[in-house]
């Protein structure tokens, strides 16, 4: 398998700048990693904490920094009739750059505690939809009582679940789909009772196996007796923490030097490229997208259409540069705005059409830098600001790193393309180096072994994470929840355990390669330092797993 990596320079077709031309952008490459990794240093993964709203003093739950550059408001305040965001109202400068007046109206705009909507006893989450009792866990759509998940639809009663749909009472699971009761799961669909599965489809009471398909009673692959399977699995201690991290081991041995891994996981997709693509049709360069059509160089999007360089948007369409947020229509450089048409640079924005350049603003129309115009004025002066940002170059470019809701290393940006300190300064990405803290706590190796032996003070203790020195806890839901599952207690920082998690999902790249059985040239997206031995083409993959 060759270790070269594919140019991340997208070249355009003449189609391609023709949709470009509807926002009129001209341009005739897109520097893929370049795009990818300015919006997602816009996508705030910070640690949760505990705040008060700077309208109220009303307690908050909330990722932002103790030190935002903005004013934060409680979510229903925010919401609220209490203040007006057309009071930040200014006059358009044509003596300045844009991109300063709008980081200087998004310094003074509240901005909500959290993004979400239509939850239930979810105030230790975020970006969190639909759902009820979730708890430390961030991007869920219809979810219940779920703990330190990422990015999940449709899951319930789980713990520690990243990048899933429709799972139940599972833990540690990445990429897994319509599940019941998988435990440390990749990559697998339709699973029950299983533990330690990767690629596997349709398989119950399964064990430490890889690229099965409608199998019950395996075990490392071999197929066994009901009786056998039971009695085998009886003998293991999984409630033994030390029994666990073997097993773990031994199960990513067997994915590097064992499994095949065909050369990508798109799967129903038609006239598309890039990876993990889902049920797409005319996707091109597109990575974890999923029920889409017509997008260009888009990554993490469910339910859109006729996207153009994005990154996070949810049943959006026609956009160009859409960051974050959900149902957008027709705009162009947009964060964390919902249902949002025909606009323009718009930050936190809601139910807004034909605005420029504004922040905070919720059901408006016709507005520049947050001040209120007539249709005649704001076509006017819109044309007049869209002329003067051509001239010095700015139109058709993203918000400036400096207006990224926290630094680098706190942003989601990081997940895929982690930096060091120096690099993110030299970058020019916001950093603020801290002193690490020093908390009082206990090690969490100096915990019993065994689930079984672990009492409910367990819930009252503060444990340190020997590997970010961040302090972390035990919910008593938590608790009883391994408790039911026969699972150990976990060592680490729930969101170490998940950027942990996600790592074999984490390349935006693809890379030039050979099948290990025909040898003949694929693209993949594997890097070399990841050991898998077993990338094969789609062809070779269907055959050896079946």
């Amino acid at each position: 398998m060759s270790e070269k990596s594919e140019n991340k320079i997208l070249e355009l077709s003449e189609e391609d700048k023709n949709r470009l031309a509807k926002f009129e952008v001209s341009l005739d490459a897109i520097d893929t990693k370049k795009t990818w990794q300015l919006l997602g240093s816009f996508w705030n993964f910070g640690t949760f904490r505990k705040g008060v709203s700077d309208l109220t003093g009303k307690k908050i739950i909330t990722t932002f920094s103790e030190n935002p550059s903005f004013p934060i408001y409680a979510h229903d305040e925010w919401k609220s009739d209490k203040w007006d965001s057309l009071s930040y109202g200014r006059d358009y400068d044509f003596s300045k750059p844009f991109f300063l007046q709008l980081a200087e109206l998004q310094k003074l705009v509240p901005h909500p505690h959290q993004f979400g909507a239509m939850n239930t006893n979810c105030d230790w989450a975020s970006d969190v939809w639909h759902s009820k009792n979730c708890y430390l866990s961030r991007t869920l759509l219809e979810c219940e009582d779920v703990d330190y998940g990422f990015r999940l639809v449709g899951s319930k009663r789980s713990v520690d679940i990243t990048y899933s749909f429709d799972l139940e009472r599972c833990y540690d699971c990445l990429y897994c789909y319509k599940s019941y009761r998988l435990q440390h799961g990749i990559d697998s669909r339709d699973c029950v009772d299983s533990f330690f599965l990767y690629d596997c489809r349709n398989c119950s009471d399964c064990f430490m196996s890889w690229g099965l398909r409608n199998k019950q009673y395996c075990i490392k692959n071999v197929q066994h007796t009901k009786e056998e399977y039971k009695k085998i699995i009886a003998s293991m201690d999984l409630g033994s923490r030390s029994a666990r991290r073997k097993l773990k081991e031994e199960f990513m041995e067997h994915i590097k030097k064992d499994a095949f891994h065909r050369e990508n996981h798109n799967v129903q997709t038609k006239n598309s490229s890039g990876n993990y693509l889902s049920h797409d049709n005319n996707c091109r360069e597109c990575y974890f997208v999923e029920e889409s059509e017509n997008c260009l160089a888009t990554a993490r999007c469910l339910g859109c259409k006729d996207l153009i360089c994005s990154f996070g948007p949810l049943k959006s369409e026609e956009g160009y540069l859409i960051a974050m947020g959900g149902y957008n229509y027709g705009s162009m450089a947009t964060l964390f705005c919902t249902n949002c048409r025909y606009s323009y640079y718009l930050d936190a924005c809601e139910e807004c059409e034909y605005c420029f350049g504004c922040v905070g603003l919720e059901k408006k129309k016709y507005c520049i830098l947050n001040k209120q115009y007539t249709k005649e004025e704001y076509e006017s002066l819109v044309e007049k600001i869209k002329s003067a940002m051509k001239t010095d170059g700015s139109w058709g470019e993203f918000f400036p790193k400096n207006m990224a809701y926290s630094e680098y290393n706190n942003s989601f940006g990081s997940f895929y393309y982690p930096l060091t300190d120096e690099e993110i300064v030299s970058l020019g990405f916001r950093y603020d180096k801290k002193e690490n803290a020093v908390y009082d706590g206990i090690d969490p190796e100096t915990l019993p072994d065994n689930i079984k032996d672990v009492t409910d003070e367990i819930s009252k203790i503060q444990l340190i994470c020997p590997v970010t020195g961040k302090k972390f806890g035990i919910a008593p839901q938590e608790l009883a929840f391994y408790k039911s599952e026969n699972i150990p207690l976990p060592v680490h920082y729930f969101d170490y355990r998940t950027k942990e998690r996600f790592k074999p999902f984490s390349s935006l790249s693809s890379f030039a390669g050979n099948c290990a059985i025909c040898k003949k040239s694929i693209t993949h997206f594997y890097p070399p330092e990841w050991g898998y031995e077993n990338v094969l083409c789609l062809d070779c993959y269907q055959k050896e797993v079946s």
